[in-house]
């Protein structure tokens, strides 16, 4: 068990000096009602906790990340309860030859704590030109002598203390100082200095409220992010307002969306806000003028959202196309398999809209947002915009075992921990129904100024009776249209415009429309679909009617 001796003769010398100050404070309710219990099994917590340095690279600096649970989640801080903290995603910003990350955080830590427990271990580690990011204060409230004694003197004074006898823990019995949350921050830059390393503070992730209804996020500019601002420019030290600059994100979306992005409970992210949040910080760090950021910042990497590269033309809308392989396939050889996006040009006027087919053979609507392909259709959007959006073949199936693109069947606002098993890993990641998939493009479109249009999968070529082909309204037809009745999306319902089509074709002859199997397109196939795609349209009184030939 790596742990720091407990009391040192300083620290006694210091509860001697402050006795006086004993009763001058009380402990404040703990109202983030945080269940992380990580800190109260330091020996199990260690074994999975990096040893501090070892991601060192020669002589390049490394990044120590100093936080609680929003910052590292759960013991293993892998996910396996749905809950992420923002250093799992933060190398993602820095470029690997030329700095590592380490994330040291603890769940369940506060400022007083993690320096009392673990400070002392991550600063072996630290040398020379390294950066430290301290983010503390989800936690510094409570009780100070009792529970998991966490609690801190609020505000900056550097002289307010308390001697508090411990009741409970390991340390039962023995005295300790308590020092303003402040003071602490102090503590930590004095110290990260003292190695010759750059300290960092940032103030705390956002917390989320039901405010009469919505979901909203919660500023803390006047307790802990006031007071890291303060202490930060007291010791001239950086400072990023990740609160305020999440919270900005956070203020631009539905109140359902700032919901998901947590998970469980009020304070931990979801993988959406975790990601969100180590984007953040490292906008925050990138953006500052302190000068001794300028090294870090050379180091940094893909800032630059990812987009589609669809090049636009003034003056005209974008409509992007997303799906799986029946919208977009290899779409080269006249006999081969087709995709019916590929056919966009035979139904919209170029002089009047421009498309993009992003859709990928293979894809789920969950994979498709897992492997970041609607990430980049969302960054791209613009006012005036449209977006088809077609999956369902490829949803169906195991959670955590195949190709992992299964999903919940149904359109409940609900999901699971998956754990998916790779060669050489596993990954724990959330999976929702195939409704909440098509629910959040429909949310994220809105948000930025575009018109969601869902598209009903394409039928197979399956002929139950041998005179009707099949047919899946009671399925994916049926959460098609669960979805656009919740949402008021427009559906554009392709499965029985093309069903209808093959039916009057007749079985025999409908096999031109097939290819290879009983799924995807030939050509004709493809073309039949676009053609779908415009009567549905026009049938429908789509607002992208008009950019129709």
């Amino acid at each position: 068990m790596r742990l720091p001796l407990i009391v040192t003769a300083l620290l006694l010398a210091a509860a001697t000096t402050a006795a006086s100050a004993q009763n001058r404070f009380e402990g404040v309710a703990d109202e983030n009602h945080v269940v992380d219990l990580t800190l109260d099994s330091l020996e199990k917590a260690n074994t999975m906790r990096p040893v501090a340095g070892s991601s060192r690279k020669g002589s390049n600096p490394v990044l120590f990340l100093v936080g609680n649970s929003t910052m590292r989640t759960g013991t293993a801080g892998n996910g396996d309860n749905g809950q992420w903290g923002w250093g799992y995603f933060e190398h993602n910003y820095f470029d690997a030859d030329k700095i590592t990350v380490e994330n040291h955080a603890l769940g369940g830590t506060s400022s007083r704590t993690f320096y009392t427990y673990l400070w002392d271990d991550v600063k072996k580690g630290i040398r020379p030109g390294d950066y430290v990011v301290i983010e503390l204060g989800h936690n510094d409230n409570g009780p100070f002598d009792s529970g998991r004694c966490r609690a801190t003197i609020k505000g900056i004074s550097p002289t307010d203390s308390v001697v508090v006898t411990l009741k409970e823990g390991a340390r039962k019995g023995q005295q300790e100082t308590v020092w303003s949350y402040g003071e602490y921050m102090r503590r930590y830059i004095r110290e990260t200095r003292a190695l010759g390393a750059h300290p960092i503070l940032m103030s705390l992730t956002p917390r989320k409220r039901d405010d009469d209804g919505r979901w909203v996020p919660v500023h803390v500019d006047k307790t802990f992010g006031l007071w890291a601002r303060q202490v930060a420019q007291e010791m001239d030290v950086p400072f990023v307002d990740l609160n305020e600059i999440s919270c900005a994100k956070y203020e631009q979306m539905s109140s359902w969306k700032v919901n998901y992005h947590f998970y469980l409970d009020n304070i931990h992210c979801s993988k959406f806000g975790a990601e969100l949040n180590a984007r953040s910080a490292a906008e925050g760090i990138a953006a500052s003028t302190h000068p001794e950021l300028k090294p870090l910042q050379a180091m940094m990497t893909n800032l630059a959202l990812p987009t589609t590269g669809v090049r636009r033309q003034k003056g005209k809308p974008v409509v992007f196309i997303t799906g799986d392989s029946t919208v977009k396939n290899t779409d080269s050889d006249s006999t081969g398999m087709w995709g019916w996006g590929s056919q966009a040009y035979r139904i919209f006027d170029a002089d009047k809209i421009t498309w993009v087919n992003c859709a990928q053979a293979g894809r789920s609507s969950r994979t498709y947002l897992k492997e970041g392909r609607w990430d980049k259709v969302y960054n791209d959007l613009q006012p005036g915009d449209f977006v088809l959006i077609q999956f369902g073949h490829n949803n169906i199936g195991e959670l955590h075992k195949g190709k992992h693109r299964g999903e919940i069947p149904g359109t409940r606002d609900t999901s699971c921990v998956s754990r998916v098993e790779l060669p050489t890993e596993h990954i724990n990641e959330v999976v929702y129904s195939f409704g909440w998939y098509l629910r959040k493009f429909i949310d994220d479109c809105r948000q930025k100024g575009a018109t969601p249009i869902l598209v009903s999968l394409t039928p197979r070529n399956e002929w139950p009776d041998g005179r009707h082909i099949e047919r899946r309204n009671d399925s994916f037809g049926k959460w098609y249209r669960e979805v656009a009745e919740q949402t008021g999306c427009e559906l554009v319902d392709l499965h029985n415009i093309t069903a209808d089509a093959l039916d009057a074709i007749g079985r025999e002859a409908a096999r031109d429309y097939f290819n290879r199997d009983h799924t995807h397109t030939s050509l004709l196939g493809a073309r039949l679909n676009a053609t779908g795609i415009a009567i549905g349209l026009r049938h429908n009184d789509s607002p992208l009617a008009k950019y129709l030939k």
